[in-house]
């Protein structure tokens, strides 16, 4: 069946030469003054709003995986098992065993830190703002893209987004979701621009502003304040806009799987083929399983030093 061009709700069969629903026709007709004001707007659901299907979402299971990593690595502090100068509000040493991603371990063996640093935090300010953000932001792009698609996003984004933070500095950790929920803004401001939802103007245009906004004062704040890790923002934006610009032009619709899968693939070798020029950038061995060097000072010998000192205080 076809679609309304202005809200994107489905139109009645046998709508021949129709491109705008009944709903669409009267509100437009009642902006411009040509309705009667006691005439009633049809109520009509929104078509990027789901209902009927589970209450619990993507969205509520990755927000549930990162507050359970944090609850576990409070219990660690509590029981006394973790590293000395961890607390709750910085976790420092402790994240490199959670699975930090430290760029040098990494891209020399460790490539799942690539991932798990995603559901990793500093602290419960640093997990506070990102879980805010991703309950907002991750909501609405679930709703739109629709659940598969949007957990392949989110994943995809936050291995984009450690990459960069790996290749731009190898020797200091990283952790936090904030680069895979850049990428789903990016994702977002991708789909938008081309027009893969059908939602009202007035609508479109403050969700744009608002993703906008986000995006441009969190990169500011990363700038201007130290220890946010702005490389992996930007890689996560940049990966999410290039994923919602191919989704949005060669398979806007969810019926769409296949073509879906095979952009992810694509883009996941793409990320592969990054790596690989990482590796080779910094002389670090391409290799999987455990990092041949010394966790505690066995890095490069030309960069010992700032190995050594990051490596001790952060290492898995």
């Amino acid at each position: 069946m076809a679609n309304c061009v202005r809200c994107g709700r489905q139109l009645p069969g046998f709508s021949f030469g129709r491109k705008i629903c009944q709903w669409c026709v009267q509100h437009e007709a009642a902006q411009r003054g040509e309705v009667a004001d006691n005439v009633r707007q049809p109520v009509m659901p929104s078509p990027w709003v789901r209902r009927g299907e589970s209450t619990i979402g993507i969205t509520q299971i990755i927000f549930g995986i990162n507050v359970a990593v944090f609850v576990a690595m409070v219990v660690q502090i509590s029981l006394g098992k973790a590293p000395e100068g961890s607390s709750i509000m910085n976790f420092g040493p402790q994240i490199g065993q959670w699975g930090a991603n430290i760029g040098a371990l990494t891209i020399s063996g460790e490539w799942w830190r690539l991932l798990t640093n995603v559901f990793v935090h500093g602290g419960v300010i640093h997990i506070a703002f990102n879980m805010w953000c991703l309950w907002n932001l991750g909501q609405l792009c679930e709703a739109l893209y629709g659940g598969w698609t949007y957990a392949a996003i989110y994943l995809i984004c936050g291995v984009g987004a450690s990459l960069a933070s790996a290749g731009w500095h190898p020797y200091v950790p990283s952790v936090g979701a904030s680069g895979a929920i850049f990428g789903l803004a990016g994702a977002l401001l991708a789909a938008f621009k081309l027009g893969e939802f059908s939602v009202p103007r007035a609508a479109l245009s403050g969700t744009l502003r608002s993703l906008g906004a986000f995006v441009v004062y969190n990169l500011i704040f990363g700038f201007a304040l130290p220890g946010i890790d702005n490389a992996a923002h930007i890689g996560g934006l940049i990966t999410g806009l290039i994923v919602g610009a191919l989704i949005a032009l060669m398979a806007p619709r969810q019926e769409q799987a296949p073509r879906r899968a095979a952009i992810f693939l694509a883009v996941i070798l793409a990320l592969v083929g990054c790596a690989t020029e990482l590796a080779h950038y910094h002389e670090l061995p391409l290799r999987f399983g455990r990092s041949p060097f010394d966790h505690a000072a066995n890095v490069m010998p030309s960069r010992v030093d700032a190995g050594r000192r990051w490596l001790t205080l952060h290492g898995g």
